[in-house]
């Protein structure tokens, strides 16, 4: 499971809105199962079917939650014209062990959807995702 607070969820589907028609990508920081902070990162791939992080950007993501006493809870990526699931690539690039991948999906533009799942070895398992106040 992953708790997300309603601000953090909304700023994941401002994100994605504002990269639309490109995909767009992020880190969610916080402690056990619940995130507190999120990173909008830089798809320096800048296509609409997949995303690449900018390693300096990470390194800086990384460094600020270690001094925060935070996680890497999730990496979160926007699918603008498809479901809020895991693509093959998706499922072959997802190397970071133990985070959540979170999914916002723009298919339906009018009632955006978000997902989350664990992926390990090339196996997706969905995870339930709250948004909590």
């Amino acid at each position: 499971m992953i708790r997300i607070p309603a601000a953090i969820h909304d700023d994941l589907i401002a994100h994605a809105k504002e990269g639309f028609p490109l995909e767009v990508c992020g880190i969610l920081g916080g402690t056990g199962d619940t995130v507190s902070v999120i990173y909008r990162m830089t798809n320096t791939d800048a296509s609409n079917e997949h995303f690449m992080m900018e390693p300096k950007e990470q390194f800086s993501v990384v460094k600020d939650l270690r001094a925060k006493g935070l996680a890497m809870l999730a990496i979160y990526h926007s699918h603008p014209e498809s479901p809020a699931r895991p693509s093959e690539e998706d499922i072959k690039l997802a190397l970071t062990p133990d985070v959540s991948y979170v999914i916002v999906s723009l298919a339906d533009a009018e009632l955006p959807d978000i997902k989350s799942y664990k992926i390990s070895s090339g196996k997706v398992e969905p995870e339930t995702l709250e948004v909590i106040v």
